[in-house]
């Protein structure tokens, strides 16, 4: 290990704010558009200079604990969404919440940032999720998609 580097047992994570939305529903009705929910995350007071220069990007990098997935077992292999007639694929092939480090990720648009909150659309997490990272979206390139045909058709 190099000078500086942090050894894995000193991997520590702790909240920066709090989800605040209207989803509470750990399995939420089948169709439900999470483009269209809008969320505040509220930070804790002291992360509220780190928001100076935020409001310039268009997208951020929601990265969050999912809180209410019960530790356990964690399946390898799932039905994508929990709907039967998708075929049986790898965990890491989805997005499925019971994962062995319940971490969620989402590009979420950037709606206003006003003191210690930030209103986005397009967060996945439940409310009361806590937020362990957020990091401005930089497009670096044009992406070139590669998904497999059982998603094409939740895709817009």
């Amino acid at each position: 290990m190099e000078s500086g580097e942090r050894s894995p047992r000193d991997m520590r994570l702790r909240a920066i704010g709090w989800v605040r939305n209207e989803l509470r529903d750990l399995h939420p009705p089948q169709g439900t558009d999470f483009s269209a929910v809008e969320s505040v995350i509220e930070l804790l007071t002291e992360f509220t200079p780190a928001l100076e220069g935020v409001a310039d990007y268009s997208h951020l990098i929601v990265i969050y604990w999912m809180h209410r997935v019960a530790p356990g077992d964690v399946t390898l292999k799932v039905h994508p969404r929990g709907l039967g007639q998708m075929p049986l694929v790898g965990l890491f092939a989805t997005r499925a919440p019971v994962r062995p480090n319940p971490l969620g990720l989402s590009l979420c648009r950037l709606l206003a940032v006003e003191d210690n909150r930030i209103t986005v659309r397009g967060l996945d997490a439940l409310d009361g999720s806590p937020v362990i990272d957020i990091k401005p979206y930089i497009p670096e390139q044009p992406p070139e998609w590669t998904v497999p045909p059982w998603l094409r058709p939740f895709l817009r």
